[in-house]
């Protein structure tokens, strides 16, 4: 015996509403939503055909290069950022290995997929973060958006975005970047307000305009934050690269997924090394280059 077989139905039955109005208000959404898309199709794919060039070139450029070269330029900038002869061997074996296994030009796509979607997310959060840590009123406002973008299932990214653009790469990028970008700009927003007050008002004892302070001073010091910021979204990047696989991106994330659906643990496993693999690369070079410049602003300011 139940305890709502002794209690009026309205205490066991949530007042929740009918199934017909549900209905009748997800389709006036949906039907609204698809109206809108129809109008504005051709708008929409001038406006990311940029974007889909750049991608579609830079895929063509590390997939068909010879290898040696792409390796070699790998290196160089490994080594150029991390100053370690040890992360640059690491990256050389890491990098050896994914070749060895057949997966070199799955792992080319995936990383111009990733370096894409950085590019994107930087030039589109560090002027958010700025504007946010420069009125109150705009963080105040973007900050339960970056909530919604960080705690929303990343499945969910990929409704929106194929019915707008359909299936293709340049909508995994766009749920990539959606998914990506929040600690870009969190993380730029906190790096500018976290600038010593003392080093403002010096600034503005020397008449610096709000531009001069900004380029000369509070980019300069937040820049390690900044750093960090880039660091974690490439990190969240290569997360979102299998999420994304569903929607038509290439490379070692729809190699994961196809494992996934035809039970390929040999197969699942190499792709995930692979990927994890790259993010070691990108979390080992970009953490030694925010340290360096982390140590390079304490010997100007300190």
């Amino acid at each position: 015996m139940a305890l709502c077989d002794y209690l009026p139905a309205m205490l066991c039955k949530f007042p929740a509403l009918s199934d017909s109005t549900i209905r009748a208000g997800r389709k006036t959404i949906d039907d609204g939503f698809k109206a809108f898309v129809r109008s504005y199709s051709d708008i929409i794919d001038t406006a990311v055909q940029p974007l889909q060039v750049f991608l579609n070139f830079l895929e063509r450029l590390f997939v068909t290069s010879p290898w040696p070269i792409i390796l070699i330029a790998m290196l160089v900038i490994v080594y150029l950022g991390s100053r370690s002869v040890r992360v640059t061997i690491g990256t050389a074996l890491a990098m050896y290995f994914i070749g060895l296994f057949g997966l070199w030009n799955d792992a080319m796509v995936t990383l111009a997929m990733t370096t894409v979607c950085t590019i994107f997310a930087v030039l589109l959060g560090i002027p958010i973060g700025i504007l946010m840590a420069r009125f109150d009123r705009v963080q105040a406002t973007v900050n339960p958006i970056l909530d919604v973008m960080q705690t929303m299932p990343s499945f969910v990214y990929l409704i929106p975005v194929v019915m707008i653009f359909g299936i293709g790469k340049v909508p995994g990028m766009i749920a990539v970047v959606i998914y990506a970008v929040p600690p870009m700009i969190r993380l730029t927003n906190l790096g500018i307000r976290l600038v010593d007050k003392e080093v403002l008002e010096a600034a503005d004892a020397f008449g610096s305009s709000g531009w001069q302070k900004l380029k000369n001073v509070q980019i300069p010091l937040a820049l390690p934050t900044i750093m960090a910021g880039i660091n974690q979204t490439i990190m969240m990047s290569l997360a979102m690269v299998v999420v994304a696989s569903m929607v038509g991106v290439g490379g070692l994330g729809k190699n994961v997924l196809g494992a996934i659906n035809n039970q390929f643990f040999t197969v699942g496993f190499l792709n995930g090394f692979a990927l994890v693999a790259i993010a070691i690369i990108f979390d080992r070079t970009s953490q030694a280059f925010g340290k360096r410049l982390q140590k390079h602003s304490e010997v100007i300011h300190g």
